[in-house]
C-alpha cells in the first residue's frame, strides 16, 4: 500500500506543534532537544516524500484558480491627470 505524502505533512505539522507546546511548558531541556531533532528529520523526510512522490497532472496555469477565473483589473482614478 502506498502512503500518501500528506500522511508525511500532518504528522510533521503535528510533532512541530508539539514542540512548541512542550517547549512552552518548561519541560526539562533534553525532552525538547531530542523531539527537536526528531522533528528535523521528520522534516527532512517528509520534504523527501514530498517531492519524490509520482504524482502527474494535465493541468496547466490556464486552470490557475478553478473557483475563481482570472480577469483583469482595470483601476479608475477620479479627477486623474493623464500625461501627454
Amino acid at each position: 500500500m502506498k502512503t500518501s505524502p500528506i500522511l508525511y505533512v500532518i504528522i510533521t505539522t503535528l510533532l512541530l506543534i508539539t514542540i512548541t507546546i512542550v517547549s512552552a511548558m518548561d519541560l526539562p531541556f533534553n525532552w525538547v532537544f531530542y523531539i527537536t531533532v526528531v522533528g528535523q528529520v521528520s522534516i527532512v523526510l517528509m520534504v523527501y516524500k514530498v517531492l519524490t512522490d509520482n504524482y502527474s497532472t494535465n493541468k496547466t496555469f490556464a486552470y490557475f484558480y478553478e473557483d475563481r477565473p482570472i480577469t483583469s483589473i482595470v483601476f479608475e482614478a477620479e479627477n486623474e491627470n493623464t500625461r501627454s
